[in-house]
């Protein structure tokens, strides 16, 4: 019998990774995806520990659910409730005792089990709590074949970070640093290549950390992992993310330089431009360092393009130490980027700093930093402008007879297209530059 499955997806590309291997996981027993909760047999709201307020906005939707898991019982049925990832992972107990309703509650390293889960929580008060963080790869034993993604897919292979940011939860919510193994990538790269894959974007917590076991013994980096997915017929780009500037290595900077399927735009965060606040977030680097990794990938690639993560308000965050930010944003010359107010993270070593920044301030921070961050993208946007790019189209766009695409260096660009044409790598004349996206036109229109 088939039932309907709903996952809500929160935070990263590696929670929509997740969430497209909990339906696989889940696909043998009858469930089907959904696109929304009403009436569906089981709801799994797959969660992100990252962002300020993440367990409380868990919480509210978790009593919209309620509602709708009552009116499918008053029907007959039932609606199985699930809290999956990281915020599951910190807070799992707290889940079970706020939320009764909620018959399972897993962490990010245990959703291959979600079959044992289900059967566990089907039996009469069966509420299942499982937040370890086991010995054996979850990897080892998820299906071998996945559902499609689309044009453009997901494949996670590294997890969890040794770094211990102080301001960051992944150590504690996914654990230590784990990398697949290259010939496990391979096979499940060459089965979404197979599946209509024609560009994969590897994923980690901290993905250029990545040191899996080699096909034939020894251990392969990033950089020899994407040269053997680089060879694989039907695949047309490479791209991964999240990186750490102190992984950036000799080998890594040469697949730049020698990989044209490897994306000329990486995702590069610096957090701040302070030593001082680098060296109290623990990241282990300088700016100086920071931007000569920026430069040796420049030198390799000219054509490359960077964004990057920041974080205003640090605990112990100065004016000074601010300024020292937004001269950094000016040298790196970024196409994009992410920031963020500074929001304590309980059971993190700069939760309990006692220099904590005042709101207002944070605010007024993150309104300069974001002013000069919308300026460099909008600049970069306009530089596209005249130019023609290869542009790989990934779907109908919203208006009749359009299709989106990206651009190397991720936009989004629009084109009136016809669908048959979606899955191409085309050269489009860009047309126009909005703030988060470009127009393009068909060259074959064009002429």
């Amino acid at each position: 019998m088939t039932k309907s499955l709903f996952i809500k997806t929160y935070g990263c590309q590696m929670n929509v990774y997740d969430s497209t291997r909990m339906a696989d996981v889940l696909a043998p027993l009858g469930y089907r995806t959904i696109e929304t909760p009403e009436d569906a047999d089981m709801v799994i709201l797959n969660t992100c520990h990252i962002r300020e307020k993440a367990a409380e906005k868990v919480f509210s939707e978790l009593g919209r659910l309620k509602t709708l898991q009552k009116r499918k019982a008053r029907s007959g049925g039932r609606m199985i409730l699930a809290v999956a990832g990281c915020v599951a992972q910190a807070e799992g107990a707290e889940i079970m005792a706020r939320a009764p309703h909620v018959d399972i509650v897993l962490g990010p390293q245990t959703y291959h089990r979600l079959p044992e889960m289900v059967a566990a929580a089907s039996r009469a008060a069966g509420r299942v709590l499982d937040t370890e963080f086991p010995a054996e790869a979850k990897f080892d034993h998820l299906p071998e074949t996945a559902a499609p993604q689309g044009v453009s897919a997901f494949l996670t292979i590294q997890e969890g970070c040794d770094k211990f940011c102080t301001f960051c939860v992944v150590p504690y919510t996914r654990g230590a640093e784990f990398s697949r193994p290259a010939a496990q990538v391979i096979a499940e790269a060459r089965h979404l290549v197979a599946s209509g894959a024609r560009e994969i974007t590897l994923l980690g917590q901290n993905v250029n950390a990545y040191h899996g076991a080699a096909p034939e013994g020894g251990i392969w980096g990033l950089g020899r992992l994407l040269r053997s997915l680089a060879a694989m017929p039907g695949l047309l780009r490479l791209r991964y993310t999240t990186s750490h500037p102190r992984d950036v290595d000799d080998e890594l900077v040469a697949a730049h330089r020698e990989l044209p399927m490897v994306m000329p735009f990486l995702h590069l965060p610096v957090q701040s431009g302070s030593d001082r606040v680098l060296a109290a977030m623990n990241r282990g680097h300088t700016a100086a360092d920071y931007l000569r990794t920026l430069e040796r990938l420049r030198a390799a690639r000219p054509d490359i393009a960077f964004s990057s993560d920041f974080i205003v308000g640090h605990p112990g965050e100065s004016e000074v130490d601010f300024l020292a930010t937004l001269a950094l944003v000016r040298e790196a010359r970024y196409a994009q980027a992410f920031s963020f107010k500074y929001s304590p993270r309980p059971g993190t070593p700069a939760a309990s700093a006692e220099d904590q920044v005042p709101e207002p301030l944070k605010a007024e921070r993150l309104r300069r930093l974001q002013e000069l961050l919308e300026a460099q993208q909008r600049a970069f946007n306009l530089s596209q402008v005249g130019k023609t790019l290869p542009v790989l189209l990934e779907k109908p766009g919203r208006h009749p007879g359009q299709l989106v695409g990206r651009s190397p260096y991720l936009q989004p660009v629009h084109v009136l297209a016809p669908q048959r044409l979606i899955g191409a790598l085309l050269p489009l004349l860009i047309r126009g530059a909005e703030p988060n996206s470009l127009a393009g036109e068909h060259l074959e229109s064009a002429a």
